[in-house]
């Protein structure tokens, strides 16, 4: 779950929505300077569902006793959003290989970004649990694809590193998008040669940024995605359930434009 927060309360965004529009720039991504993407249709699907661990918890979040509202992504209880990171890549699995094996990566990537020599031991090691099964179930997949003639040129070492560092850099530039971050850079984005920084700087119009170097195939792109509007904060958990199901929705969207 994603809050955005204005003058008019709170747009809680669900975490697959805030994906699709990671799948929306991955269709749109691509030209001489950023190269193209292969293989196209499963990078593609993997960015717009790299999410879907969380999309049914989305449905009925819980609450931040310290907030009042529905637990933000960097807010869950640690045991929670390893359980749901766990089920991501498997529900993939139903629709692509190279779809789940990025998701997993994916996953494994977030948490390798914590120090687990700081955590209590329990957590940590739940942790660790969940790497020891992600890089299992990776290998399982990069060895069936690899084994297959259709996938086995995608399934290169090389190419599997950029699609995955691919859909990291979607991922930011959704949540920049969807948070308001900017001014703010992408770092390492894989272009047709070196990696590239890719900086984001706000309009004065609303909802509108500016990309720099410009990463797309068309001259602008406006992508959306959907939330549900809450107004004030909820002391019991009843509250925000109420709440969240009678919540009226939006449609948040952003025109992206070249810088300059």
């Amino acid at each position: 779950m994603l809050l955005r927060t204005d003058e008019r309360g709170v747009l809680l965004i669900g975490q697959a929505s805030h994906a699709w529009i990671s799948g929306q720039l991955a269709r749109a991504w691509g030209n001489e300077r950023f190269g193209s993407i292969e293989p196209h249709e499963e990078v593609c699907l993997a960015a717009e569902q790299h999410d879907v661990g969380m999309a049914h918890w989305d449905l009925a979040p819980s609450r931040n006793p310290d907030t009042g509202l529905p637990h933000s992504f960097i807010e869950m209880p640690l045991s929670v959003h390893l359980d749901l990171w766990r089920r991501a890549a498997r529900r993939l699995l139903t629709q692509s290989r190279y779809a789940a094996l990025l998701v997993s990566m994916h996953g494994t990537r977030l948490y390798e970004m914590r120090d687990l020599n700081a955590m209590p031991a329990d957590q940590a090691g739940a942790i660790r649990g969940f790497f020891d099964a992600q890089r299992e179930l990776q290998q399982q997949l990069s060895s069936s694809l690899r084994a297959d003639p259709s996938t086995a040129v995608a399934a290169a070492p090389d190419t599997v590193a950029r699609n995955s560092q691919l859909i990291w850099t979607w991922d930011y530039l959704s949540l920049a998008t969807c948070l308001g971050w900017a001014p703010c850079s992408a770092h390492g984005v894989p272009t047709a040669d070196e990696p590239a920084d890719l900086s984001l700087t706000p309009s004065s119009a609303p909802f509108t940024l500016h990309f720099d170097p410009w990463p797309f195939a068309t001259d602008a792109l406006a992508v959306r995605a959907e939330g549900r509007r809450v107004r004030g904060r909820f002391y019991d958990d009843d509250a925000l359930a109420a709440a969240v199901e009678q919540a009226a929705w939006e449609t948040l969207e952003f025109e992206l434009r070249p810088a300059g």
